[in-house]
């Protein structure tokens, strides 16, 4: 008899159905692990065999064999524990087969029975759903596995408890969904004084999605700007907060298995590699820009990250995927993210103050700025200098507007947008100005005379790639609807040309 139970494994957010085959035979004791395991998963013959000695049984004395099928494909992780043992107390008659095979099965067993958390939990319960399967996970992740809905879902706290409550001694209650705590409140745009062209910048960023690069001396307040940005967006809807919590969850960095609801605001260090930026290492992880997805990567101190990082974010800054590319096959991850970049005009950072310029200047502006290749640039969406504010104006200067009135400008610019794109992309519908491209992007983004004109002879002056044509007229489409204009007007196009920043001695668009 072969002994069969339901697991998973993970292809970027995306599930594989594995089958763990257990055979006891006749023959020499031995405990064989087959089906292409890693580490983590060759040691769980380890942690099975304490597991079920602690729980007070004992493998038998036969020969086991232990198959993972599919076998050409890797196995990774310490979520095959549970699988495992489910397979061998079925084989040994603890554990009913036909109960046990309506159920997709994982967790990690410590060497006492408990069941640790594991990545990945949401994705697995939603395919488990959707093979009209219940989930046989840890009971800190039950109410991450609730969110799936269906039916049957077991969160037990040890190997004992699953034992009990098929053997009807014990009844293991359903889990409950539950979301992520608030948290501490987000910083508010009243405490930024002065700057009123950064904090417009910053609304006209937020109110469409698009790229933003700050360019100020340090102290400027260019952090405390990117900072207030994630009070401006609006909430997750539903959709967006299932997306942005399976990634979370792959990553294993759901907190009790509550789902998330505010928008993610990532800030590596500047020190940052390709595979912690984009994703990939040795086990395939999700990186920053897909833990950013739905809400904002800050990259502060952008050209001190190494170059190599920073020209891989070109393609998902495209796509809204992240592709790690592997000799075995390929993972993509979801990488639909806001890009919020600040940066010194040079080295020393003070390049317009003769007082505290380094000797170099202003020849060192460029080789800092060379750092920073024009396709790069070019995908950002608005660039805006953010001048240094002397102390006696922080002094004199009133209290700007608080996040919750500007917020409420952008929710309704956003909510603009959804019923645009809704009607115009059915099939794809976009979520902000930033994703329309095409023929949609024609449709809404079309100047009027006067701003085609304009557009055309800056085009040419500015030497402006189609990328960056494209890019001032999202923003202008952006401008326009915090107007209330139904039209894409001369001042909406003046004021996007605006934000396409020429640095000292570099062309950015």
């Amino acid at each position: 008899m072969v002994a069969r139970i339901n697991t998973v494994a993970f292809q970027g957010i995306e599930t594989l159905d594995i089958e763990v085959q257990v055979s006891v035979a006749g023959g020499l004791p031995s405990f064989a692990l087959v089906g292409l395991p890693d580490k983590a998963v060759a040691e769980s013959k380890e942690r099975v065999r304490a597991a079920l000695t602690a729980v007070g049984l004992a493998l038998p004395p036969k020969r086991i064999t232990i198959n993972m099928a599919p076998a050409d494909v890797q196995k990774e992780g310490s979520h095959f524990d549970l699988p495992i043992a489910c397979a061998l107390l079925v084989a040994m008659g603890v554990l009913p087969a036909e109960e046990m095979a309506n159920y997709t099965v994982l967790g990690e067993l410590g060497l006492d029975g408990g069941l640790a958390p594991v990545a990945g939990v949401l994705p697995a319960a939603i395919a488990a759903n959707a093979a009209e399967r219940g989930l046989i996970c840890p009971a800190v992740q039950g109410g991450e596995a609730a969110w799936a809905g269906g039916q049957g879902m077991l969160a037990p706290r040890g190997l004992l408890d699953l034992i009990n409550h098929f053997k009807g001694t014990q009844l293991l209650a359903r889990p409950e969904a539950r979301m992520a705590m608030d948290g501490p409140p987000l910083p508010d745009l009243a405490d930024i004084k002065g700057q009123e062209t950064a904090r417009r910048a910053l609304e006209v960023a937020a109110a469409g999605g698009h790229n933003l690069l700050m360019i100020g001396p340090p102290g400027s307040g260019k952090s405390m700007l990117a900072a207030r940005l994630a009070g401006l967006l609006p909430p997750l809807t539903a959709e967006e907060a299932l997306e942005v919590s399976m990634i979370h969850s792959v990553a294993g960095r759901l907190d009790g298995g509550r789902l998330l609801h505010r928008r993610p605001f990532r800030d590596p260090h500047h020190s940052a590699s390709v595979p912690a930026l984009v994703g990939g290492g040795h086990r395939a992880r999700p990186g920053e820009i897909s833990l950013a997805h739905n809400g904002v990567l800050f990259l502060d101190e952008l050209p001190e990250f190494a170059r190599g990082a920073l020209e891989a974010l070109r393609q998902p800054l495209e796509t809204g995927r992240a592709v790690i590319a592997r000799a075995n096959g390929h993972v993509a991850y979801p990488a639909r993210f806001q890009l919020v970049a600040a940066m010194n005009p040079c080295r020393c950072g003070y390049l317009d103050d003769p007082a505290l310029a380094c000797n170099k200047a202003p020849r060192c502006a460029g080789d800092y700025q060379a750092r920073l290749s024009g396709p790069l640039l070019d995908r950002i969406d608005i660039h805006v200098e953010v001048p240094a504010v002397p102390p006696f104006a922080l002094a004199a200067a009133p209290a700007g507007e608080p996040t919750a009135v500007v917020a409420a400008r952008v929710l309704a610019a956003r909510e603009e947008q959804r019923r645009r794109y809704a009607r115009l992309s059915p099939d794809r519908p976009l979520r902000s100005n930033a994703e329309a491209d095409g023929h949609v992007l024609d449709a809404v983004a079309s100047p009027d005379d006067a701003g085609r004109s304009l557009l055309t002879e800056a085009a040419q002056r500015l030497h402006l790639s189609a990328r960056g044509y494209h890019r001032i007229l999202r923003v202008a489409r952006t401008l326009a609807d915090l107007a209330g204009s139904d039209a894409v007007r001369r001042i909406h196009i003046a004021e996007a040309l605006s934000y396409r920043r020429i640095l000292p001695g570099r062309v950015t668009a």
